[in-house]
């Protein structure tokens, strides 16, 4: 019995086994490994507000389509058969006559041909569709250009928290070392108990910020998650820092010392496109003004007065005749109202249009201090925090051979982790005005390929 019992455990112990191997297995198999282009690729690829936009473009190509083939002629046939009850008679004097025979069938059958020939309604209306395509094309650009912006800067937010993280992290142990040595010259009897208690205040002050950074970090991966329409149950990583855009920082403020104004702009151009589509709307109009022509041809196979009900014996006869259709308006309260209407939305969108040029350009002057204020803060930030890790090794010797003091080194540790967070802070900052910026001047983001 003891056998069977310690023969169960070992299955079962081999169980449980498999199961952390498999558990584990499926852990790394739902991590995702990310760079920048990597999570945009991903974002642009199955996102639904893009495919929407990309379907509205599908439709305006089907409706230009349908307004084009207005112009082809269009052809039918028509077949009746009737049956007389009693022949309709009239009276002219003492005689009457009878048109038709009472129960009789008549049966015709026709065919219809138009074209219209002069339809100046159409040709605006080609217009106006085929520009409906580009504002279509331009919605989707700008949709493109938002999602790339918001996937970019959330990013960018996960990249600060996880080095805000690492930083508060190395900062901790950093106290803790410091508590160690403290705690061991105060068991020594070198050091006041002051010197311990504030060495171990120092370390524990710093552990809630280590867990609300933790908390930012698992914030933001689920923010990009997302963006990028990656489910919850799968857990992404990144393997870059803030500190590594350095070099870009510079560079591209160099390249960002002049802009190609609003020219890119998705916004302007699609008021651009919404100014045109009012200019030929006001074009149609006028064609309310204008005569239409079109051509009508027929032809007509019809039997009459038939005293059966079988059409193959019936004598049949054809006719045919050709029409011309010409359609002049000579007054239609309504179309004067109309193009008054539409002359005032045009001028309420060349207001728009102006107003939106004036905060445009304010937004790119603003984004561009940003990135210059912070761009010089980079360099700036990059020598305190070389300034304050001297000075924490400095404090540190100088405590270890008793000519210091614990406040002259814990306040040297405070200093250098608000050194290494505030660097970080101003190449985010960049980045971030970066991205606005690339979206305000209407910058399409080329993604690189995937090695």
């Amino acid at each position: 019995m003891q056998k069977f019992f310690v023969g169960k455990r070992l299955v079962l112990i081999a169980a449980i086994l498999l199961a952390v191997g498999h558990a584990r297995a499926q852990e790394v198999k739902d991590t995702l490994t990310l760079n920048l282009d990597k999570a945009l690729e991903i974002a642009l690829s199955d996102n639904p507000t893009i495919k929407v936009a990309e379907e509205e473009i599908a439709l305006k190509k089907v409706s230009h389509k349908e307004t084009w083939q207005n112009l082809l002629p269009e052809a039918s046939i028509s077949g009746t058969m009737s049956h007389t009850i009693t022949a309709p008679q009239f009276s002219i004097g003492d005689e009457t006559i009878k048109m038709g025979k009472d129960k009789s069938n008549t049966a015709s059958g026709a065919l219809n041909i138009s074209l219209p020939i002069f339809a100046p309604a159409v040709y605006r209306a080609m217009s106006m569709t085929k520009t409906d395509i580009e504002l279509a094309v331009e919605k989707s650009r700008a949709s493109k250009q938002d999602l790339v912006n918001q996937v970019t800067k959330a990013y960018y937010q996960l990249m600060l928290t996880q080095d805000s993280y690492e930083v508060l992290q190395k900062s901790y142990k950093l106290a803790e070392e410091n508590f160690n040595i403290v705690n061991a010259k105060y068991q020594q009897g070198a050091v006041s108990e002051f010197d311990k208690i504030s060495a171990e205040v120092q370390m524990r002050s710093i552990k809630p910020n280590v867990i609300s950074a933790a908390n930012a970090v698992t914030l933001s991966k689920l923010q990009l998650k997302v963006l990028m329409g990656i489910t919850a149950d799968v857990d992404i990583k990144i393997d870059d820092s803030l500190a590594s855009y350095e070099t870009v920082v510079f560079a591209n403020q160099l390249e960002n010392s002049g802009h190609e104004g609003l020219v890119n702009n998705t916004t302007m151009k699609q008021l651009e496109l919404s100014m045109k589509t009012l200019q030929q709307n006001i074009k149609s109009l006028r064609t309310n003004f204008m005569p239409t022509l079109a051509m009508n041809y027929s032809y007509q196979y019809q039997s009459m007065n038939n005293d059966n009900w079988n059409i193959f014996n019936y004598n049949w006869a054809g006719s045919s005749s050709l029409v011309f259709s010409l359609s002049v308006p000579l007054y239609k309260a309504s179309n004067f109202t109309k193009l008054k209407s539409n002359r005032i939305q045009m001028r309420q969108l060349d207001q728009n249009r102006i107003d939106t040029e004036r905060k445009l350009n304010m937004q790119i002057t603003s984004y561009q201090d940003n990135m210059a204020a912070s761009s010089e803060q980079v360099s700036s930030n990059k020598e305190n925090v070389m300034q304050a890790d001297k000075a924490v090794q400095i404090a540190t010797k100088r405590y270890e051979v008793g000519k210091g003091t614990v406040l002259e080194l814990n306040t040297s540790q405070v200093q250098l982790t608000e050194a290494e967070l505030t660097y970080n802070q101003s190449i985010y900052d960049y980045l971030v005005s970066k991205a606005d910026l690339d979206q305000v001047l209407g910058r399409d983001y080329v993604i690189k390929k995937q090695k």
